[in-house]
């Protein structure tokens, strides 16, 4: 009996189907639509993502015996929508794909009531009597956001990017603007007039010359969410930590709550996010168990509809073995080149996790300038993030102990050796750690470039085109390789050059 989990109606819309309390396949409705942060259509539904996920599963709608929601979103037409609480799903969406047999959650979204506390143990999540009030997390960061000018739908992350430059500031002109209080958030009522003053209005002003005091206002922040972390955990009893909500897609508070040592182990979900909602509606409607859920239950692509794309675009192409590919994308990389890497099944979060990828040497001379005015085209001071084997992100990095979802934020123990890829002296960089859960080829990929150069570490950032989600299939593949600043495609086991 397959269900049908529904998130990210407005924007982000994602389905994930389930059956007997397992995951079958998750995707996000934009990366079949190619529309950036598509929501649901006029029918209520995800329709493009849904038949995919279906298609590919030897599925059809009349397999689909349940849907079920939590966001009151669009009308769902002729389609019976089961509705569940919207706080309760993202608590559903964290612990149930966590590694934990109990937990506590807090839960921090856009949502009323902004702030929420649960306890589960088993497959039973309650909510804790913890009556927020007031403006959340989310809201007072993105009026940080909104005060420094930052206006696009990623004002947030914008942000964020700009603090990692100085992750330690505590710029004296910053006093306290918010601070927490009981189950509230005490904030400045001239909050936006005097981070302005402070900005100044001098039009030479590099926004690199902010970054203090944008790390000393997001510190504000972190040291009120601390302190909710702490009376969660003396409220809860509980050693371990769900977090759940939009709050969460930011690597900064994950490390702040992973390191606060408030509790003993803290866990974050592939997409925290309204996206991530359809995994727990779709996992509560199934029944399921707490467990571990891989990121990579999106479409897969076989070698044969690969090559059927490439010759259909009448390409010229080379196939490898499995080791003449990683040998090929390794020497391209240690050239300083820029190397798009699709294997396997896509991930379903916002996360480019070795999957869908675009790759390059963290310690070519030019690495930042390629990335940032040739290829994605942002702000010389926009930093990425790095993947490396988990031991060796332990020796050289400082910072949580795992982060296989890209979660979290890290320091290099010697910046001499990661100078190239950092965008300031003192910034930290956003890490995922490859394990036994990443894809074996992109593990393998590491490996073989850390034999090659000492250092088993590559920039990892998403396989998109300008303004463009994530790339799903083999055909979004070639069309983004072709019109963008890549030199090299490894799709599956074909090579492509420019």
């Amino acid at each position: 009996m397959v269900i049908a989990g529904l998130g990210g109606a407005v924007r982000h819309g994602c389905v994930a189907l389930a059956d007997g309390g397992r995951l079958l396949g998750v995707c996000g409705q934009e990366r079949i639509t190619r529309v950036r942060g598509a929501g649901f259509n006029a029918s209520g539904l995800p329709d493009e993502a849904l038949d995919v996920l279906l298609e590919r599963l030897g599925r059809s709608r009349k397999d689909v015996a349940r849907y079920v929601a939590a966001e009151t979103g669009p009308e769902y037409g002729d389609t019976p929508v089961e509705r569940l609480d919207h706080h309760f799903a993202h608590a559903c969406a964290a612990y149930l794909t966590s590694p934990f047999t109990s937990a506590a959650v807090v839960v921090c979204d856009q949502e009323a009531p902004k702030v929420s506390v649960w306890v589960a143990h088993g497959s039973s999540i309650s909510q804790v009597d913890w009556p927020w009030t007031g403006p959340g997390f989310v809201d007072i960061y993105s009026r940080f956001g909104n005060a420094f000018g930052f206006r696009s739908d990623r004002r947030d992350h914008r942000l964020e990017a700009l603090a990692r430059l100085h992750p330690d500031s505590r710029d004296t002109r910053a006093m306290p603007l918010v601070a927490m209080n009981a189950a509230s958030l005490t904030v400045d009522p001239h909050l936006e007039a005097r981070i302005e003053g402070w900005l100044g209005r001098e039009p030479d002003r590099a926004p690199l010359s902010h970054a203090p005091l944008a790390a000393a206002l997001q510190a504000q922040l972190g040291d009120a969410f601390g302190k909710l972390l702490a009376a969660v955990r003396l409220r809860t009893g509980s050693e371990h930590l769900c977090l759940a909500g939009s709050f969460f897609y930011h690597s900064w508070v994950n490390t702040l709550a992973k390191r606060s040592g408030a509790f003993t182990d803290v866990f974050v979900p592939v997409d925290p996010g309204n996206g991530g909602l359809a995994v727990g509606t779709a996992l509560h409607g199934s029944g399921a168990q707490p467990r571990p859920v891989t990121p990579y239950l999106g479409p897969a692509y076989t070698s044969q509809e690969s090559k059927e794309v490439l010759d259909n675009c009448k390409l010229h192409y080379a196939w490898e073995s499995e080791e003449g590919v990683i040998g090929t994308a390794v020497r391209a990389l240690q050239q300083g080149t820029l190397v798009g890497w699709f294997d396997g099944a896509m991930e379903w979060g916002p996360r480019a996790l070795g999957a869908r990828c675009i790759l390059a040497n963290p310690f070519a001379p030019y690495v930042l300038e390629n990335l940032n005015h040739f290829l994605k085209r942002r702000e010389a001071w926009r930093g990425y993030a790095i993947s490396g084997l988990d031991h060796a992100v332990g020796e050289h990095f400082e910072g949580p102990v795992r982060s296989p979802f890209m979660e979290g934020d890290y320091r290099p123990r010697d910046p001499r050796r990661f100078v190239n890829v950092l965008p300031s002296a003192g910034a930290a960089v956003r890490i995922q750690t490859v394990g036994g859960e990443a894809l074996p080829r992109f593990k393998r990929l590491l490996e073989a470039f850390g034999d090659a150069t000492g250092l088993p570490f590559l920039v990892n950032t998403s396989f998109n085109g300008f303004h463009e989600p994530i790339v799903c299939s083999p055909r979004d593949a070639v069309r983004v390789f072709y019109g963008s600043g890549l030199d090299l495609l490894v799709l599956d086991q074909f090579i492509l050059r420019k």
